[in-house]
C-alpha cells in the first residue's frame, strides 16, 4: 500500500491506461477502398472499450465498383440479440441506408458485398461485458470479368491480382493463353504462394484457395492439374491452341500469390517425323510429383522419384514383391506411347542386384479408367532385364494414346526394383495434325451434331474426346448399322488428316461392361457445305473404307488417311460394342496453305492475302502491333482488293483487308459463346476501323437484344458502333458511342429487330486521331429471352445505377428508324441465338489515295 490506497497489479494496471487511452482515441472516418484496407474495433485482439460509438464510410474510386468486406474469424461482441454491442453494415453512406447486416456474438460474419460504390459502417458498445471485438478487410469486390484476361502476345507474365502483394478475397479469375496455329506455348512459374490446405491427402484435392490449369478453355478441356500451398506446378507445355488457368479465393487467408512465364515457339515439324522422343524421366522433364508408386520400400532410398533411367541413387523398389505393385507416370497431357526402356537397380547399402524381368503396361486417358496393354486378344507381356544395369528397349507394337502410364512387374530376380524411361510424342508433332477444338473446346457445342442422342446428358456436346466424362449415345436402343452419325463443323474448311476415337459412359446397367460402350468399325465422310457428303473410299475395293474403331471404351485410337479437304467430318458407326454405340472424337488437320479461309461463303471470293515472298507488295499492315493479335506478319495487299460499301465518314470506297480469326471463348463471360475485339490508337490505326460481324440471323427471328461489354478510353476520340447489313452489303446505323467512357467495363444494349429476311450485325470500333487510348469489346450476345423494356433503356453503365455524370450520352436510333431497318432486306441463317458462333473479322479501312 501506498498513501493509504491500494496498488494495482501491472496487468490491471496495463489494461487501465489503455482503455483510457483508446477511449480518448478517435474511432471511424472516410476510406478509400482503391487500395485494401483494414478496419478494426479499438483494442483489438484485446478487449474493446465500453460506451463506443465508431463510424466508417467506405468509398470505391468508381461508381460502378463495388466493395466487399470479409471478417477476421476471431470475432467476439457480446451478444443479447445485438441490442448493446453490435457491428451494422449499410448499403450507402449514412445511417438510413439499406440495413446489410447486424451482427454480434462470437460468429464472424460471412463475407458481404455491395451493391454500389459506398458502404458505412457503426460499432456501438454499451457499458458492460466488453469482447475481443472485431477485424475486417475492406477492398474492392473482383469477379471473373475484372480479373481475367486473354494472352496473345508470344511470350508474356501471368500473375494473380494484386501480386507482389496478397491477393484479395474471394476471386474466381480465368487466364487464357491463345496460341497460333503450328505452335506451343511453355508455362513456368517464377513463385507460388498460395493457401495450403493442411488436410489434403491426395495431390489436387485444394479446398480453400487454388489455381486450376486446362488444356483448353475452363471447364471444358482436359484438367491438367489443381494447386496450392507453396509448391509450385510443373512446367507445362501445351500444344492444343488454348491453356487456361482459373485462380479461385475464398473469403478467409490471403498469400503472396503467383507469379508465371510463357513462351510460344514454332513447333518444328518435318515429313520424315519419327514418334521415339524420350518423354522426360532421365531429363526430368517430368517432375517428381508426377511419378507414384502403389508403395514404396523406403522412402527416400527406394521412392518412385527415384526410378529415373540411369538414376545412380537405386531405383523404384515397392513394400512388397508382388504383382498386384505398380509404378505410375502422369504425362499432363494425351500422348502417343511407342516404347519402355527399363534398368534394375543395385543396392547402395547391401550391393544386391535387383531386376524385373517381365512386366504389363497398363493405360488410361484419366487415372480413373485403366486398360491393360493387349497384342492381339491377350494381355502383352514384356520382357525386360536380365540384369540390373543393362537397359532394355520395348518398342510397343501399336502405339497407344495415353495420359496415365502404369508398369506392373510380374516377375523379378531377387525382388522388384526399377528404372526406366518412357518413349513417344505429342500427336501433334506429325505433319498438319492439330487438333481442331473438340478437347479444347475451341469449337463449340454448336458446331458438333449427331443423327440422334439418348438424352441431354449424352448429346453430341459431350462427344469432347477424353474432357468429356461421358460421351455421345444415340437415341435407338437396337440401332441399324450406318444409319447414325456423329459430325463435327470445323467452321472453314481444313486440310483434314484424321481422327481420333474414343469410347464412352453411359452411366447406365448394373455392370460396368453394360454401361461402357465403343465403335469397333466405322465409316468417315466429309463435306464442304453440309448437304453434298463424299465418303473417304478404299482403294482397294473401291467402297466406303471401313476403319477400325476402339476395343476399350476409355483408350483413344488414331486414324489417318489422305489428305482431304472439308469443313465437315461424320463419322458413321458400323459395328459396336454390346453395350451400344458410344463415341468421344477429335480430328486432325491444319489451315489451308497460303491463306486464311473464311467462314461466310458469302465473301468476295476475289479476297487474297498475300503470303508467298515471291509476290511483289507494295503495302502492309503489321496485324500483331495494330490490334494486339496473336500473330505478326506482313500482310499485303493483293490484286484484285474487294471494294467495300461506302462509309458514313466517308463517300469513297476504302480498302477492307478481311482477316477472320477463330473464335476466342471467355470462360469468364456471362454467356456460353463470346469473342472480343482490341484496338489501341495510334498513328498506325488512325482512320482504320476494327470489326467484329456476326454469322447471318435468320429471317423472322427476333426482336433480339444485343448485350455486350466495353471500354472505350483515352484521346484519340474513339467511336462504337453498332450497324445492320443487308444483302446489297449496305450498312444501317443501329446504336453509336463517342468518346472516353472511363476506365471501367460498361455494358451497353440495342434491340436487332425482327425482319422477314436475313441481316448481319456489325460492331465497329476507330479513331478520329491517333493519339493514347483503346477500345476493347467482349461478352457479345445476342439474346430473345432478354424483355426488351430492358434493352431499350438508353444505357447501362456497369454496374452502378446510373450514367456517370460527365460521361456523354450513348444514342440509340428512334423508333422510326428501327422501323426502317425493319423494312430492310436481309440475308443467311444463324445456328443458334445464345450460342452464337461469333467471329473477329477486322477491317482496315485505308484512305484511297486517289
Amino acid at each position: 500500500r501506498a498513501g493509504g490506497l491500494p496498488l494495482l497489479s501491472s496487468s490491471v494496471t496495463t489494461r487501465f491506461i489503455l482503455q483510457c487511452i483508446l477511449r480518448m482515441s478517435p474511432c471511424g472516418g472516410q476510406l478509400d477502398a482503391s487500395q485494401p484496407g483494414y478496419i478494426t474495433s479499438p483494442g483489438y485482439p484485446h478487449e474493446y472499450p465500453p460506451h463506443q460509438s465508431c463510424r466508417w464510410v467506405i468509398t470505391a474510386p468508381e461508381p460502378s465498383q463495388r466493395i466487399v468486406l470479409n471478417f477476421n474469424p476471431h470475432f467476439e461482441l457480446e451478444k443479447l440479440d445485438c441490442r448493446y454491442d453490435f457491428i451494422e453494415i449499410r448499403d450507402g453512406n449514412s445511417e438510413s441506408a439499406d440495413l446489410l447486416g447486424k451482427h454480434c456474438s462470437n460468429i464472424a460474419p460471412p463475407a458481404i458485398i455491395s451493391s454500389g460504390p459506398v458502404l458505412h459502417i457503426k460499432f456501438v458498445s454499451d457499458y458492460a461485458h466488453q469482447g475481443a471485438g472485431f477485424s475486417l478487410r475492406y477492398e474492392i469486390f473482383k469477379i471473373g470479368s475484372d480479373c481475367s484476361r486473354n494472352f496473345t502476345s508470344r511470350s508474356g507474365v501471368i500473375e494473380s491480382p494484386g501480386y507482389p502483394d496478397k491477393y484479395p478475397h474471394n476471386l474466381e479469375c480465368t487466364f487464357i493463353i491463345i496460341v497460333p496455329p503450328r505452335m506451343e506455348v511453355t508455362l513456368t512459374f517464377v513463385t507460388f504462394d498460395l493457401e495450403n490446405d493442411p488436410l489434403m491427402v491426395l495431390e489436387g484435392e485444394c479446398k480453400y484457395d487454388w489455381l486450376e490449369i486446362w488444356d483448353g478453355l475452363p471447364q471444358v478441356g482436359p484438367l491438367i492439374g489443381r494447386y496450392c500451398g507453396t509448391k509450385a506446378p510443373p512446367e507445362i507445355r501445351s500444344s492444343t491452341g488454348l491453356l487456361s488457368l482459373s485462380f479461385h479465393t475464398d473469403m478467409a487467408v490471403a498469400k503472396d500469390g503467383f507469379s508465371a512465364r510463357y513462351n510460344m515457339t514454332h513447333r518444328e515439324i518435318s515429313d520424315t517425323f519419327h514418334c521415339s522422343n524420350a518423354l522426360g524421366m532421365e531429363s526430368r522433364k517430368i517432375s517428381d510429383d508426377q511419378i507414384t508408386a502403389s508403395s514404396t520400400f523406403n522412402e527416400g532410398l527406394w521412392s518412385p522419384r527415384q526410378a529415373r533411367l540411369n538414376n545412380e541413387d537405386n531405383g523404384w523398389t515397392p513394400s512388397e514383391d508382388s504383382n498386384k505393385e505398380y509404378i505410375q507416370v502422369d504425362l499432363s497431357f494425351l500422348k502417343v506411347l511407342t516404347g519402355i526402356a527399363t534398368q534394375g537397380a543395385i543396392s547402395k547399402e547391401t550391393q544386391k542386384s535387383y531386376f524385373v524381368t517381365t512386366f504389363k503396361l497398363e493405360v488410361s486417358t484419366n487415372g480413373e479408367d485403366w486398360m491393360i496393354y493387349r497384342h492381339g486378344k491377350n494381355h502383352k507381356v514384356f520382357h525386360a532385364n536380365t540384369d540390373p544395369s543393362e537397359v532394355v528397349l520395348n518398342r510397343i507394337p501399336q502405339p497407344v494414346l495415353a495420359r496415365f502410364v502404369r508398369i506392373r512387374p510380374q516377375s523379378w530376380k531377387n525382388g522388384i526394383a526399377l528404372r526406366f524411361e518412357l518413349y513417344g510424342c505429342q500427336i501433334t508433332d506429325a505433319p498438319c495434325s492439330e487438333m481442331q477444338g473438340m478437347l479444347s473446346g475451341l469449337l463449340p457445342e454448336s458446331q458438333i451434331s449427331a443423327s440422334s442422342m439418348r438424352d441431354i446428358h449424352w448429346s453430341p456436346g459431350a462427344a469432347r474426346l477424353v474432357a468429356s466424362r461421358s460421351g455421345w449415345f444415340p437415341g435407338p436402343t437396337q440401332p441399324l448399322a450406318g444409319e447414325e452419325w456423329l459430325q463435327v463443323d470445323l467452321g472453314v474448311p481444313k486440310a483434314v488428316r484424321g481422327v481420333i476415337t474414343q469410347g464412352a459412359r453411359s452411366g447406365e446397367g448394373s455392370t460396368s461392361a453394360e454401361n461402357r460402350a465403343f465403335v469397333r468399325k466405322y465409316r468417315v465422310s466429309h463435306s464442304m457445305n453440309g448437304k453434298d457428303w463424299t465418303f473417304i473410299m478404299d482403294s482397294k475395293t473401291n467402297l466406303p473404307k471401313i476403319f477400325e474403331g476402339n476395343t476399350h471404351y476409355d483408350t483413344p485410337e488414331v486414324r489417318r488417311f489422305e489428305e482431304i479437304t472439308a469443313q465437315f467430318i461424320r463419322i458413321y458407326p458400323e459395328r459396336w460394342s454390346p453395350a451400344g454405340i458410344g463415341m468421344r472424337m477429335e480430328v486432325l488437320g491444319c489451315d489451308l496453305p497460303g491463306k486464311w479461309q473464311s467462314l461466310f461463303p458469302q465473301e468476295p471470293s476475289s479476297l487474297c492475302m498475300c503470303r508467298n515472298p515471291s509476290v511483289f507488295c507494295s503495302q502492309y499492315v503489321d496485324l500483331g502491333h495494330l490490334l494486339s493479335l496473336p500473330f505478326s506478319f506482313p500482310l499485303p495487299l493483293c490484286s484484285p482488293v474487294p471494294t467495300a460499301a461506302p462509309s458514313p465518314q466517308n463517300s469513297r470506297s476504302p480498302a477492307e483487308i478481311h482477316v477472320y480469326v477463330t473464335l476466342l471463348f471467355n470462360s469468364a463471360s456471362f454467356v456460353d459463346v463470346g469473342a472480343f475485339l482490341y484496338m489501341e490508337a495510334s498513328p498506325r490505326t488512325e482512320g482504320q476501323r476494327a470489326r467484329l460481324v456476326s454469322p447471318l440471323v435468320a429471317a423472322e427471328r427476333g426482336p433480339l437484344c444485343l448485350i455486350f461489354s466495353y471500354q472505350l478510353r483515352g484521346e484519340g476520340v474513339g467511336h462504337l458502333r453498332v450497324l445492320l447489313r443487308d444483302t446489297d452489303q449496305e450498312e444501317t446505323l443501329l446504336w453509336a458511342l463517342k468518346g472516353d467512357q472511363g476506365p471501367v467495363w460498361r455494358e451497353g444494349r440495342t434491340v436487332l429487330p425482327r425482319s422477314p429476311k436475313e441481316y448481319q450485325v456489325i460492331l465497329e470500333g476507330f479513331f478520329d486521331h491517333g493519339s493514347r487510348g483503346h477500345i476493347w469489346l467482349d461478352n457479345v450476345d445476342m439474346s430473345s429471352s432478354t424483355m426488351l423494356e430492358q434493352c431499350t433503356r438508353k444505357s447501362i453503365w456497369g454496374r452502378s445505377r446510373a450514367p456517370h455524370p460527365h460521361m456523354p450520352h450513348c444514342t440509340p436510333l428512334e423508333p422510326q428508324a428501327l422501323a426502317d431497318a425493319n423494312a430492310m432486306p436481309f440475308k443467311a441463317e444463324l445456328k443458334s441465338v445464345k450460342g452464337a458462333i461469333w467471329l473477329l473479322m477486322f477491317f482496315f479501312c485505308q484512305k484511297n489515295s486517289n
